[in-house]
């Protein structure tokens, strides 16, 4: 099969011929057919996550069919078409675990970084956190649009989950999991202020026509004070700029894996019960939740397709901001 591998991080990804994968008890071997590019690949490639499986296969928004499966797997077919998202593993053990808290398990393990990901043809996961996905609201034959909902829809949701019942919520990045829970925001009929780069006037744009209040650059004042604000760049920042925007009450969302350092900043834009808080990993729960609203609203995927061979230049676009929604790697011309 056909893969892009990171060796070592600092250098592209390179193309190679590797052996299909065998799934082992509990696990399903999936045929690729599209797999989301994720801002979490770039800082797994940049050096900026720690202890990564290398050599590695990238890629944690996977969407395939089941090509075969492992002993002991039940409620998946030959065929069916499926979802693989970042959390790929847990113990099921500790006090986490237990307590509905398997994001927050030490001893996780994540696909694209610890599990091969599916930036290739084939690849092996844990049934127990493939999730079920419907043909009915895509074509047969394009997955792309459903990849992107296996990490930025996901993660948006969980960040959205824990700004409560903020009624006008800030967003702070307006790429792949922005414009997916501005649309979830529209349908529960929350305001929401989109905060882009300085210039990004085609952001600016893309969010008015989802539904934005407002659209400005992050360094501008909105109209109004927010409830919430979640932030999706990885930019430290943005935590006390949002602050300064906020509402007695309000919290800050980092919905990011990783980001830079936040800056000093006065006591006063925090106190009046303000929060700040961070988004870590996603639980099944998020994801069966996630998958069931997706449809009602209807989530729509804007999405730029490349072929898997052109998975660097996916990156290298997804880093300059140069497109928007989110990039696919598809496995078929």
């Amino acid at each position: 099969m056909r893969a892009m591998l990171l060796d070592r991080p600092g250098t592209p990804l390179r193309l190679a011929e590797l052996p299909v994968p065998q799934p082992g008890s509990g696990e399903i071997l999936i045929e690729v057919e599209a797999c989301g590019v994720c801002r979490t690949d770039l800082h797994l490639i940049d050096g900026e996550l720690p202890h990564p499986v290398l050599p590695m296969i990238p890629g944690h928004e996977i969407v395939g069919r089941v090509a075969a499966t492992g002993n002991d797997v039940t409620g998946f077919a030959r065929g069916q078409r499926v979802g693989v998202p970042w959390l790929g593993w847990t113990c099921g053990a500790c006090r986490f675990c237990a307590s509905g808290r398997e994001n927050l398990c030490d001893a996780a393990r994540f696909t694209g970084y610890q599990i091969p990901g599916g930036y290739a043809e084939y690849t092996v996961a844990d049934a127990r956190y493939c999730f079920p996905l419907p043909d009915a609201d895509h074509a047969a034959d394009d997955a792309a649009p459903l990849a992107p909902l296996l990490c930025a829809g996901l993660i948006g949701y969980r960040a959205l989950r824990m700004a409560g019942e903020a009624g006008r919520v800030g967003i702070y990045g307006f790429g792949a999991a922005a414009h997916i829970v501005a649309q979830v925001l529209k349908f529960q009929g929350r305001e929401f202020h989109a905060f882009t780069r300085p210039g990004d006037v085609a952001s600016q744009e893309f969010a008015r026509s989802l539904g934005a209040a407002w659209a400005g650059s992050a360094d501008q004042n909105p109209p109004a004070l927010l409830d919430a604000a979640l932030i999706f760049a990885p930019a430290g920042a943005l935590v006390p700029a949002a602050l300064r925007h906020l509402e007695k009450g309000g919290g800050v969302v980092c919905a990011g894996i990783h980001m830079s350092d936040i800056p000093a900043f006065p006591y006063d834009i925090l106190w009046g019960e303000r929060s700040i808080r961070s988004v870590a990993n996603l639980t099944r729960r998020d994801g069966l939740e996630f998958l069931e609203l997706a449809p009602r609203v209807p989530v729509r995927s804007e999405v730029v397709r490349f072929p898997l061979a052109q998975a660097n230049e996916a990156l290298a676009q997804l880093r300059r901001g140069e497109f928007q929604g989110a990039a696919v790697l598809t496995m078929k011309a």
